[in-house]
């Protein structure tokens, strides 16, 4: 990890800025990154474009090849400002500073060219380590609001399904098995089925105090991965009984969405899903599957005595039944270009009820 004692010096002139990536290239190259982002794909930018934001993307290149890069979603504001926001990025090698921070100056400058108020940066580096203290030392502060989870469960994909299955608790592969025999059938579903899979968000919103998204948001967001997006659905005699959104980059799988009725729970229709979703994504050659999102207060090693309760506290008791490692990223960071535009800009937050 960076060490926060590191200075910066400019890096060598064999760098070259660039703001012109086609698409092609710039997947290749977050698919190459270890963790694979798929908060950085042009696929996410160009989702997230039809929901208020603008992509843009910068990058450092060294004998034609991209080094260095991140995709900043803008969201416009009146008066010909924005605010700007890089999740899980910006993508640098670990240990080059120099090159971090010469990257950060041409992401200054693109913000200041489209009249950001502020960047809020999520970075990928896992653990955080000495992260925190980095970002200071660039000019950042901590922010008072995380957008993306800070926490997840990566589980192994590469060992065989039975060893998979073997280090999951006994109870979740018992349930996988007992689904089968209760008859839970798992489908993978396509644009006919997102008026079921809003059904279900709402009902799982009201049930477990979620908010949801409307209907569009869901069905855009898979769309923007195809091919490599699936829509799973467990039916029980023909009637939809749950449902989860799982996106391919790289050779990462994530468990994006999720919902269910409170019919037939006893069938265990989740636990299905869950496993369909892993058995797809090792035929697709992925190596590891992101459960997306569990309470920033679970120790690394996942061991946790006695439970929250609400929000992500039962979604974290499910997950954790299937095994895995806990990951922790190093939460938000804002860089504050406008102090006066700031401060407007969070009275407005407040007034809206926060959230990018």
């Amino acid at each position: 990890m960076l060490s926060p004692s590191t200075t910066f010096p400019a890096p060598p002139l064999s760098y070259q800025a660039t703001r012109s990536i086609p698409d092609s290239v710039w997947e290749g190259f977050v698919a190459n990154e270890s963790t694979a982002p798929f908060l950085q794909t042009a696929a996410w930018g160009d989702f997230k474009a039809k929901w208020g934001w603008q992509a843009r993307r910068v990058a450092l290149r060294r004998e034609g090849l991209l080094v260095a890069g991140a995709q900043v979603l803008f969201r416009p504001l009146p008066l010909g400002r924005s605010i700007a926001y890089i999740p899980r990025g910006p993508l640098v090698p670990d240990n080059d500073p120099p090159l971090l921070a010469a990257l950060f100056d041409e992401i200054h400058r693109l913000c200041r060219a489209e009249g950001a108020l502020l960047l809020t940066v999520e970075p990928p580096w896992t653990p955080p380590g000495e992260s925190p203290r980095l970002m200071e030392q660039l000019g950042f502060r901590r922010s008072t609001e995380t957008i993306q989870p800070s926490a997840t469960i990566l589980l192994d994909l590469r060992p065989s399904e039975e060893e998979i299955l073997g280090q999951m608790h006994s109870k979740w592969r018992y349930n996988i098995r007992l689904a089968a025999r209760k008859e839970i059938t798992v489908r993978v579903g396509g644009e006919g089925d997102f008026d079921t899979f809003h059904a279900l968000t709402s009902v799982t919103g009201e049930r477990d105090a979620f908010a949801t998204r409307p209907r569009g948001y869901y069905e855009d967001s898979w769309r923007a991965f195809q091919p490599n997006s699936r829509l799973f659905i467990a039916e029980y005699q023909g009637r939809a009984l749950a449902a989860i959104l799982v996106v391919k980059t790289g050779k990462m799988a994530i468990y994006l969405y999720g919902a269910s009725s409170n019919e037939e729970r006893n069938r265990m229709p989740n636990h299905a899903l869950q496993w369909a979703a892993m058995q797809w994504a090792r035929q697709e050659g992925c190596h590891w599957y992101d459960f997306w999102g569990i309470p920033a207060e679970v120790p690394d090693d996942g061991q946790v005595e006695t439970l929250g309760e609400g929000g992500l506290w039962g979604v974290y008791r499910f997950k954790q039944g299937f095994g895995g490692k806990v990951v922790k990223y190093p939460g938000a960071f804002d860089f504050v270009y406008s102090r006066l535009g700031y401060f407007l800009y969070q009275q407005y937050q407040v007034r809206r009820g926060g959230g990018h």
